[in-house]
């Protein structure tokens, strides 16, 4: 590694998240971070594209903890489940969960990420990545067996791969890390342009 690149890893990123999937990954990383949440609106707008929507909430929340500071590198992040082009953000409750596992199961999805890095007082640079996964068929049982894990709440499309539905992913296409909720790789190379 050069110089410049181990500067890059040593400066301590801004999080505009409360995720504790994302706070693990830079964990992982070995990247200092401190978390501060947006609080932003994430409705969807009418007529929103997928790739569309995980970039302007990334930038949305990414921007508001970077109006708070008076210097920093902010990192703004939004994931979202797309099957059959419905956009599967966090269930409401268990039997939103259930819905949106009953859509999941036996198919093909898209999970998309959005990712920003906001400069304070300086560049914003915005990008997403996708990865598509396919579900295993799932019988009633066990989507009410996962439900009753809890996992489901707070994670877009009702499942986190990191945990109990791993048991029901038959194949991924892409980045694994972008289903957990921050494809790392790509938060390294827009953080490096900024």
């Amino acid at each position: 590694m050069n110089g410049s690149t181990n500067q890059h890893l040593r400066e301590k990123l801004v999080l505009a998240s409360s995720s504790p999937r994302r706070k693990e990954l830079l964990d992982a990383a070995g990247w200092p971070y401190e978390a501060i949440v947006a609080g932003i609106d994430e409705s969807l707008k009418p007529n929103e594209e997928p790739a569309a929507y995980v970039q302007r909430l990334a930038r949305s929340k990414a921007e508001a903890v970077a109006a708070r500071l008076q210097s920093g590198l902010v990192l703004g992040a939004d994931t979202t489940v797309v099957v059959e082009n419905e956009i599967l953000g966090q269930p409401n409750d268990d039997a939103d969960a259930r819905r949106m596992l009953n859509l999941l199961k036996g198919k093909w999805h898209e999970v998309l990420t959005g990712v920003a890095a906001v400069r304070v007082g300086g560049v914003t640079i915005v990008n997403y990545e996708t990865t598509r996964v396919r579900f295993a068929e799932m019988t009633r049982e066990e989507i009410d067996w996962y439900i009753a894990t809890g996992e489901a709440r707070g994670k877009a499309g009702a499942y986190g791969i990191q945990g109990a539905a791993g048991l029901f992913i038959e194949e991924i296409h892409g980045d694994y890390f972008n289903i957990v909720g921050l494809p790392i790789r790509l938060v390294y190379e827009l953080t490096a342009k900024v």
